[in-house]
């Protein structure tokens, strides 16, 4: 991580901070245009790392969004690690959403939301039997995961760069 630290600070991004080992980080840029700025960081990756991942890029406020809409907010009994916040590049159409909400699903539940998918896990996601390839094929756009804790700690951290300012 203090590698993939160096990277964005090479990149001329302000403040980096890394979390845990799944590629998370969090700093400050003038930058506004999102996609622009994926292609820029997955260049800076291939180029140092010689491997081409995925970015998906989230601003603060976007991520304030996605814990408002977490729809298992008020339900008794959600365990935040079993809890996955399944991050995409792009927006699900109307068509996706239904798809998704009509997988036959044993002890998971899926609900779609914008860019993102929130599952539950009710046995743990060590047990799931979730259709992982047909989730990625209704999709049809790249994405990663994060569970409830790490989606709320992220979003602490870059509230604590947004006061620095």
């Amino acid at each position: 991580m203090a590698d993939l630290r160096g990277l964005y600070e090479s990149l001329r991004f302000k403040d980096v901070q890394t979390y845990v080992q799944s590629g998370n980080v969090v700093f400050r840029t003038d930058e506004k245009d999102l996609p622009k700025l994926s292609k820029r960081i997955q260049a800076g990756i291939e180029k140092r790392f010689s491997v081409k991942p995925e970015v998906m890029v989230r601003t603060t406020e976007e991520m304030r969004d996605i814990v408002a809409r977490n729809p298992f907010r008020k339900r008794r009994g959600i365990e935040p690690g079993k809890l996955l916040v399944y991050f995409l590049e792009t927006e699900l159409s109307a068509n996706a959403c239904a798809e998704l909400r009509a997988l036959p699903l044993a002890s998971e539940e899926l609900i779609p939301s914008g860019k993102e998918l929130f599952i539950y896990f009710s046995n743990g996601m060590g047990k799931s039997k979730l259709p992982w390839g047909r989730l990625e094929k209704i999709c049809a756009a790249p994405g990663t995961g994060r569970n409830w804790n790490s989606v709320t700690k992220l979003l602490a951290m870059a509230e604590a760069l947004d006061s620095k300012k």
